[in-house]
């Protein structure tokens, strides 16, 4: 009873963060495509934004790391049914295939458009690429696995200083590595909001945190380590936040009121994501971790429905607000013309909105991704089903 049983499909709180932090996902993706403020303000920005529309913003920050971290710990348990050999094909094809998914599917759910001239590398370009590197960390000592994944989190932002101008292979190695930005090879244009340097090391530990959940250890044992780990996450990043000297580039300082001086204290660096915004978002992710393990009624088992389906999930919910912002565009009087614009000046709804619409994407998905999940319970034979 006190330790996880590998026989088991699933492990039940790892599906119920992940499942959260999907439908807090589509929050953000709601504000982009339908807040009005969203077009004209950058809801960080601390002398134009207000408490609502930073926290509306900041909570999704969440989503990637945990996403990210995740993935890592669900490929080591995927590890302990599989060979080595079987684990590191399977992460190496799955993260080319989330790269495919990236600059096809995704993208055009992001623009509507089919354009092989110009491809955004997001956040599923930065998880594909980390699982193919995965594939060859695996191989090598699971300390060593974790000794890089904590000195790439640790020290990547001594690195924020080095810029490598230009359109050579060393520029566009580094754009793609650790500095944001704009990239050319021939006449194809890409634009990385996602470097992958720090997200190999976030997959990388939480590959190693898997160790956690193998049926040699206990569930009180694990329960104190990782309340330890998220504790001390936490300490690290309000310690060396404070001290302003390493960390993070953007600063925090003193602002117009203490409400605004706290948000300026949260207001992390996510592109590429800071040593403290992934200690002040992982450190509460373990400790959700650590406490919601045998929680068990009606709202969670919904909520894990989106964990068990997360890529399933994620293609529908941008599909499905895209054509919501495409449709509200026409119930505000905007020409087809108007369209190709993307987000016409006039254009959105308030924050109060905004979220009845998030909540809305949530409860329309809800049956499709528990009919998903019931559909890629029942055909377990189709390897292909794991992919998705």
């Amino acid at each position: 009873m006190d330790s996880i049983s590998l026989n088991k499909p699933r492990i039940q709180s790892l599906d119920l963060l992940k499942g959260l932090v999907m439908i807090i996902m589509a929050l953000d993706h709601v504000r982009d495509f339908f807040n009005a403020d969203s077009f004209m303000i950058d809801p960080t920005d601390m002398s134009k934004t207000n408490v609502a529309f930073f926290a509306t913003r900041w909570i999704t920050h969440f989503c990637a790391p945990v996403f990210m971290f995740l993935a890592g710990t669900s490929a080591f348990l995927m590890g302990q049914k599989k060979t080595k050999k079987e684990l590191s094909l399977f992460l190496l094809t799955r993260g080319l295939f989330l790269i495919f998914l990236e600059l096809t599917i995704i993208g055009i759910g992001w623009s509507f458009e089919l354009n092989l001239h110009f491809f955004a590398l997001q956040v599923i370009w930065a998880l594909g690429a980390c699982m193919v590197v995965l594939a060859g960390m695996i191989w090598l000592p699971f300390k060593a696995i974790l000794v890089i994944g904590l000195l790439l989190i640790g020290g990547h932002n001594a690195l924020d200083s080095v810029h490598v101008a230009g359109n050579s292979s060393n520029a566009i190695a580094w754009t793609l590595l650790h500095d944001p930005g704009m990239g050319k090879i021939g006449t194809v244009q890409f634009f990385v909001m996602y470097p992958i340097l720090s997200w190999i090391g976030v997959m990388a530990v939480g590959y190693c945190l898997g160790k956690l959940y193998t049926k040699d250890v206990e569930a009180a044992k694990r329960k104190k380590i990782l309340t330890l780990l998220g504790l001390s996450a936490i300490a690290i990043f309000i310690v060396l936040r404070l001290s302003n000297i390493y960390g993070d580039a953007a600063h925090w300082s003193s602002q117009k009121n203490s409400a605004f001086t706290i948000l300026s204290f949260l207001n992390t660096t996510k592109y590429p994501p800071s040593l403290l915004y992934l200690t002040m978002t992982l450190g509460p992710a373990l400790l959700f971790l650590a406490f919601s393990e045998h929680i068990t009624n009606r709202l969670s088992n919904i909520i894990k429905v989106f964990g068990r389906v997360p890529m399933f999930y994620y293609i529908c919910h941008l599909y499905l607000i895209h054509l919501g912002s495409v449709a509200m565009m026409y119930l505000q009087g905007f020409k087809p013309a108007d369209l190709k614009q993307h987000l016409p000046t006039g254009y959105g709804v308030n924050l109060g909105m905004t979220y009845a619409v998030w909540l809305a994407v949530i409860i329309i998905l809800y049956p499709l991704c528990k009919w998903y999940d019931k559909y890629k319970s029942s055909h377990k034979e189709n390897k292909w089903l794991s992919y998705l």
